[in-house]
């Protein structure tokens, strides 16, 4: 019977009904002050200030308007905190604990992160967007990427008055970004030769405009120009710049606890990463050995065999799910692509390339299928008002990363024992990626020390890839760099709960399928209500000021 009803929630989610029966006195209060809340950070903040906090073209950004948002967080708080939520279903406290940790987040970005004074990079992160848009659509979208394109230089212009704390870090950064290619690419429109980073890409867009649409010329060559001058004051101002980037040791604890949900410290989840670090290098020794009298996998050597192997693994990964009851696969989910383009970089392959080029299989599990591809086709059928609008960097990031192992363990990867090796190496790279986050948040290591600590620990890492990710985890809210590892343990040891609670009843499939059921949000959220084990939550539900810095 509980199987039965785990699937039934599941077809309610795909449906779209299954907040609608949500029975909580007030509930619907809760939904209205959310929505209340994500409009009113309107300029500003979206809700995915939990994920990231770009600008918005468009809008406009200042000390003063910033101030009135934050004195208004205050009514929200209030009314959220007036709520009967101890009457509540489980479901009913998640709902609630979710719109509590948006709110935490937008009072922390506000009072902490200030990403419009602090960040060079918050103004130019939309701009590739822009650079990025194609020539050759309809009249309605080229006057769309006009309109855009002329909101550049007002944007780059308010962002200079804006700028008067600047992390060393961030500016150079942003100078790195605007003059070169990351190396990496994920989600560039393909080029055999990747343009030099955003003012490369406005000469990609320059010259498609040029043939194209030259009506479009004007208009590039002036975003361009705000572009490039916004560079040069950056490298003036940059003996100024000097603000630490971090936000401390206490402030990121109190981020982790209170806005990603997460039920650890900073020095409890160094611990276990080490421990995961160590037993993964430890596992690859194994693995080297048990497969040493088998050929070493070799790099695709075309885009065509790059795509035929990515075709093969699709078509494997979906049978195995299938027929070994992994999760349900919805039958109108069709192809899901892949991650990482066929490049042929002067330098080799990079940290991913090397493994995707010779095996795609560890980064179809984690970002494609059952990963964050799919994962992304079940939230965009999600309607419900609060869940259906929410994404975790935990939760997003702990389901994949458990994916590598767990499906390895499952027998994913029964007929190519190579591709284990390559589920350690990406699980190496994960774990070491917990002190470097955490000694850049904590200001006791720069993004090139960082990097560093990265490359010193993992196989094959390339400076590209490492300063791609320390740059991730640095300038987005905090706790993003810890998400895999320490996700991947969240999901390991939920796995377990439900395990032994259900016994013999238990079902891998209707266990993913119950998980992935609850939306993306935090895990220790999901886990309150798959398994009613609240000592986790606890921690949650009283929100302390913010500490000060240090």
């Amino acid at each position: 019977m509980r199987l039965i009803l785990g699937f039934l929630g599941l077809v309610l989610l795909w449906a779209g009904g299954l907040q609608a029966q949500q029975p909580d006195a007030d509930y619907d209060s809760l939904v209205a002050l959310h929505e209340e809340l994500r409009e009113y950070m309107l300029p500003g903040f979206t809700a995915e200030v939990v994920m990231d906090s770009g600008a918005r073209i468009g809008d406009v950004y200042g000390d003063a308007l910033m101030a009135q948002k934050l004195a208004g967080l205050e009514s929200f708080e209030q009314r959220l905190a007036a709520l009967p939520v101890n009457s509540w279903s489980r479901t009913g406290q998640v709902d609630y604990l979710a719109v509590k940790s948006i709110l935490n987040g937008y009072r922390f970005n506000l009072e902490v992160l200030r990403p419009w004074k602090r960040d060079p990079g918050f103004y130019l992160d939309p701009l590739l967007g822009i650079a990025f848009t194609e020539v050759s659509g309809s009249e309605a979208d080229i006057a769309k990427l006009r309109e855009r394109l002329r909101m550049v230089p007002p944007l780059l212009a308010s962002a200079r008055g804006n700028l008067t704390e600047v992390a060393g870090d961030f500016a150079d950064l942003a100078l790195h970004n605007l003059e070169n290619s990351d190396g990496v690419n994920h989600y560039h429109p393909y080029r055999s030769v990747p343009p030099a980073g955003i003012i490369g890409w406005y000469d990609d867009l320059l010259a498609r405009s040029r043939t194209a649409r030259p009506d479009l010329v004007a208009d590039v060559v002036a975003a361009r120009a705000a572009v490039v001058g916004f560079r040069d004051w950056l490298k003036t101002e940059r003996p100024r710049m000097n603000a630490p980037a971090g936000v401390g040791a206490e402030r990121y604890d109190w981020y982790i606890r209170h806005v990603r949900m997460m039920p650890l410290t900073a020095a409890e989840m160094l611990i276990l990463s080490e421990r995961e670090y160590e037993r993964m290098r430890a596992a690859l020794a194994l693995l080297r050995h048990r497969n040493r009298n088998l050929p070493e996998l070799s790099l695709s050597q075309s885009a065509a065999e790059q795509a035929g192997k990515i075709a093969s693994t699709d078509r494997e990964v979906r049978r195995f799910l299938t027929e070994e009851a992994i999760v349900t696969i919805p039958a109108d989910v069709g192809d899901l692509g892949s991650n990482t383009p066929y490049i042929e970089r002067p330098g080799g392959p990079n940290f991913w390339e090397q493994i995707q080029f010779r095996d795609p299989i560890p980064d179809h599990l984690h970002a494609v299928i059952p990963g964050h591809r799919f994962d992304a086709v079940l939230a965009e059928r999600d309607t419900r008002p609060i869940r259906g609008r929410y994404s975790d960097g935990g939760r997003a990031e702990g389901w994949a990363t458990y994916l590598e192992e767990a499906l390895m363990l499952a027998g994913a990867t029964r007929e190519r024992p190579r591709a284990d090796e390559f589920m350690q190496l990406f699980g190496i790279f994960r774990a070491a990626r917990v002190p470097a986050d955490i000694a850049m948040q904590h200001n006791r290591a720069s993004v090139s020390e960082a990097v560093e600590m990265m490359r010193q620990r993992t196989p094959w890492l390339d400076e590209d890839v490492a300063r791609v990710d320390a740059e991730i985890y640095l300038r987005r809210p905090p706790g993003y760099g810890i998400a895999y590892t320490i996700g991947k343990l969240q999901m390991d040891a939920l796995l377990a709960d439900r395990a032994v609670q259900l016994g013999e009843a238990f079902s891998l499939r209707a266990f993913h399928d119950e998980f992935l059921a609850a939306g993306q949000l935090p895990i220790a959220l999901i886990r309150y209500e798959m398994t009613g084990a609240d000592e986790e939550v606890a921690l949650f539900w009283n929100t302390p000021p913010i500490p000060g810095g240090g």
